[in-house]
């Protein structure tokens, strides 16, 4: 009998902790986890004083352009004109294009002197090669900067192809002096400042020549020497000979 009421009474307690069990955990709380990884990924625990806390990522609204509010434009940096080099002292420093008078042209000319003269208008910056009939070849030329002018009468005593270059020492030692440094000698080519061909005059320094730096056509640029643009000095040093009789004025 004893035996029963301690069995009774221990089924008793089992089945009153089951119903208090199920009583406390009736409703569960709701377990809410942080969707921001920067916060400590926790359960968060509802009831009592401790509420549940839910983090949202701020939302960043894209910036709105006025209707008349200024737009700022980025611009390419400007390219700046060429500038010459050493090799070339005293031309312009910036390139233009040549003027349309100083390409060459067959043109009116009166003169006395036979054809196949070659004439050089030095204050107007033009070379004639006489022609029959009263007329000329006329060409645009650089000529001597100020200091460097001239004038006489010369014949073409050497031509040549692809001149190569030696400056004069008097030039170099000039050019030092402006902290422009020539070399002691430059071969032929497309770098030469002499250009494409050379016509000597005389027993002189000058040069009837091309030149690398065609927007100095038309300027008086030089030391001396009577510049053309390659083109054109190909052209003329396929008209005339050795021998040819040149006047500079």
């Amino acid at each position: 009998m004893m035996k029963q009421l301690v069995l009774a009474a221990a089924l008793f307690g089992i089945f009153s902790t089951a119903a208090l069990a199920d009583d406390r955990y009736a409703t569960r709380p709701p377990v809410v986890l942080s969707p921001d990884l920067t916060a400590p990924w926790i359960n968060q625990l509802g009831g009592g004083t401790v509420r549940p806390v839910v983090y949202q990522r701020p939302v960043v609204q894209p910036q709105q352009r006025g209707l008349f509010q200024r737009r700022i434009i980025r611009r390419a940096p400007q390219v700046t004109p060429q500038t010459v080099s050493a090799i070339n002292p005293g031309i312009p420093s910036i390139r233009h294009p040549i003027e349309p008078q100083y390409l060459p042209q067959m043109v009116d000319y009166d003169t006395t002197e036979k054809p196949g003269t070659i004439v050089i208008d030095t204050n107007n910056r033009f070379l004639y090669l006489v022609m029959q009939g009263g007329k000329a070849r006329r060409y645009g030329v650089g000529v001597g900067k100020p200091g460097f002018e001239w004038a006489g009468a010369h014949k073409i005593t050497r031509k040549t192809e692809w001149p190569d270059w030696t400056p004069p020492s008097e030039m170099i030692s000039r050019e030092a002096a402006k902290g422009h440094y020539l070399p002691a000698r430059m071969d032929g080519g497309a770098e030469n400042p002499l250009g494409a061909r050379a016509m000597y005059l005389g027993s002189t320094l000058y040069r009837i020549h091309g030149t690398n730096a065609p927007w100095s056509i038309g300027s008086a640029v030089s030391s001396g020497c009577i510049r053309l643009r390659n083109e054109d000095v190909v052209d003329l040093y396929d008209r005339v000979s050795v021998g040819t009789r040149v006047i500079v004025m």
